[in-house]
């Protein structure tokens, strides 16, 4: 399922959703530059801003050396991106729900719930696997906990969502958030417990997806001015 907009409206611009998703597209250039100037500038740079779990576990910096010192390379891993698919996604999730989870918890204290967020997903991917040499990179772990605090705050808001049935069919349907994010992470739970055991590898860090879901439905009521009034466009 991809989500497209939701029916809540904002009461001031999400000016924080807006700057986190300019910072991410900043860097994800800063990434293409690197792409075209030789072989391996990539893949050296994603060793050096994501965060190794091994690194985590036993505080020590690998060579190459990180671009901050670990632990605090799980900050600096948030911002980067493998390629566009990636990006586009997380992005496209932050905008959608982000933008009123702002609204309920203000700026300064949504920030600051993003980036709890985002270690809270890298500390439950390093738990799983803590002698990892794998770089982990991306948003989505901090996004995760957004999606957690929105089926909180607003779990039958509508969300305009292109839903595949068959390969050539997708329908566009206004489905319940509870339905979509729910559904998401459930997704997410079953792919990182058929994960467990298996070499460790490249791929999709879940457990980073359930951990910052689970801090995101934990840490929300901490972080919200008083209960969010339920709102609805009129059509």
């Amino acid at each position: 399922m991809i989500p497209l907009y939701d029916d809540l409206p904002t009461r001031r611009f999400p000016l924080m959703t807006v700057a986190l998703i300019i910072a991410n597209v900043l860097v994800f250039v800063y990434e293409l530059t690197l792409s075209s100037r030789g072989v391996g500038r990539l893949d050296l740079f994603f060793l050096r801003a994501g965060f190794v779990p091994y690194e985590i576990t036993h505080l020590v910096d690998v060579p190459p050396s990180d671009l901050v010192t670990p632990p605090f390379t799980v900050l600096t891993s948030m911002f980067v991106h493998e390629g566009w698919l990636h990006i586009a996604g997380n992005m496209l999730f932050l905008w959608i729900f982000g933008n009123n989870v702002e609204d309920a918890m203000g700026r300064i204290r949504f920030l600051a719930f993003y980036l709890l967020c985002g270690v809270a997903a890298a500390l439950a991917q390093t738990a799983v696997r803590p002698y990892s040499m794998v770089p982990n990179i991306g948003a989505s772990g901090a996004i995760a906990g957004v999606l957690g605090a929105y089926i909180m705050l607003y779990p039958r808001a509508r969300v305009l969502t292109l839903v595949p049935v068959f390969i050539f069919f997708l329908p566009i349907l206004f489905l319940p958030a509870w339905v979509i994010i729910g559904a998401w992470f459930v997704l997410q739970l079953l792919e990182g417990v058929l994960s467990v055991g298996a070499a460790a590898g490249g791929g999709v860090a879940f457990f980073a997806h359930v951990g910052g879901f689970v801090a995101g439905l934990l840490l929300v009521g901490l972080f919200v001015r008083g209960r969010p009034r339920p709102r609805r466009m009129v059509y």
